[in-house]
């Protein structure tokens, strides 16, 4: 059985060429970048060119780019930075936040070291600009704001400029997961008034545990690890090598296929869009069709007895979709994005993410079109 894989906004595939690079630090150069030799030194070079690659590309400095084990990692180190470095009191956030957010707020909060703040939704699923400028007019002491720039189900985009503005009007720290979108966009960090940045690897056809945490070089916080010397004094462990290298490798094809691809996958998601629509009538799209992610289609489909079990026999079927978010695959319960959307009155859909990259086709919309329209 073809198996057609549909879920690129959990995990991409690797690039062979993103192998291509890595192979050669997972062979004969496995030097400890941390010793003097001749070994140590060449795997120090590469780390360091995969910085600037990196920086280069994000348009910031070296200096700000701190490799991680990914997303998850990234983001709870910014949001204990900003509580516990930067003296944050307050907490803003959303409903629709990725777990890694939403999860450790919620740690900060419960254990009486930040307010907790949750901004309100437009109807499409938008962070409400309004409400969130009152809540920072409202309090007191240095607020922390930690919203997504995509996010991973819906596919919503924040203006990330705005919330930025907002932000500095109030002398508020501002993080943005970035996860979906670093790999995906042309991000010019320069431009944005923002102190952290998440981003993974694995999104953009670079390999698994691999990220990085942007901090703008105007903030100072302390060792998210300690133990070592290891970036800049900053993350003690013997670095990732091969997943560095991957990471900038990768990043640096996104770049250069941007727009071809970007292109193609629009294409392909208003393709899958339209057939949707043509065959089930009763379908709807989660989230807002205009703004957002061009790699993200979430469809509600209605709940019936024959769409109860759609995912499941959709995987037998050899399809790979998702429910939502891949950190909550396996959970039966609607996800929260969804519930956050419907104001909890989601029971009577089924939504299934539909997620592309460059290396889907039409016929394989075709495909799964059919196999919806057999099973439902």
């Amino acid at each position: 059985m073809q198996r057609i894989y549909f879920d690129n906004a959990a995990t991409t595939s690797l690039d062979p060429e993103v192998l291509e690079a890595m192979m050669p630090y997972m062979t004969e150069k496995f030097g400890n970048p941390s010793s003097i030799y001749s070994y140590g030194r060449e795997t120090k070079m590469a780390i360091e060119a995969a910085r600037k690659s990196v920086a280069k590309i994000l348009n910031c400095a070296p200096g700000e780019v701190f490799f991680t084990s990914g997303g998850t990692e990234s983001s709870n180190t910014a949001i204990n930075a900003a509580i516990r470095d930067l003296g944050c009191k307050n907490i803003i956030t959303s409903p629709i936040e990725h777990h890694a957010t939403l999860h450790t707020t919620e740690c900060m909060h419960k254990i009486g070291l930040a307010k907790l703040d949750v901004v309100k939704l437009t109807a499409n699923g938008h962070v409400d600009l309004e409400h969130l400028e009152s809540l920072l007019a409202a309090n007191e002491g240095k607020t922390l704001v930690t919203l997504m720039h995509a996010n991973n189900e819906i596919g919503n985009l924040l203006n990330v400029k705005a919330v930025g503005e907002l932000c500095k009007k109030y002398d508020a720290i501002f993080h943005s997961d970035m996860v979906q979108t670093i790999g995906h966009y042309p991000i010019n960090l320069k431009e944005l008034h923002v102190h952290f940045v998440s981003a993974a690897g694995h999104k953009f056809h670079g390999p698994k545990g691999v990220g990085i945490l942007y901090v703008n070089e105007n903030i100072k916080i302390n060792p998210m690890i300690n133990g070592g010397s290891q970036e800049r004094n900053m993350r003690a462990g013997t670095e990732n090598l091969y997943g560095i290298v991957g990471f900038a490798k990768a990043l640096e094809i996104a770049t250069q296929r941007y727009e071809n691809d970007s292109n193609y996958i629009k294409g392909l998601k208003s393709y899958m869009a339209e057939k949707l629509k043509n065959t089930f009538p009763q379908a709807t799209f989660n989230g807002d069709m205009e703004g957002s992610l061009y790699t993200v289609l979430n469809v509600a489909f209605p709940k019936t007895d024959k769409s109860d079990m759609l995912l499941f026999n959709l995987d037998m079927a050899g399809i790979c979709v998702s429910g939502g978010s891949a950190c909550s695959s396996g959970a039966s319960s609607v996800s929260h994005v969804i519930k956050a959307l419907y104001n909890g009155q989601s029971q009577n859909m089924v939504p299934i993410r539909f997620s592309f990259s460059r290396h889907n086709t039409k016929e394989e919309v075709d495909n799964v079109v059919a196999k919806l329209q057999e099973l439902i």
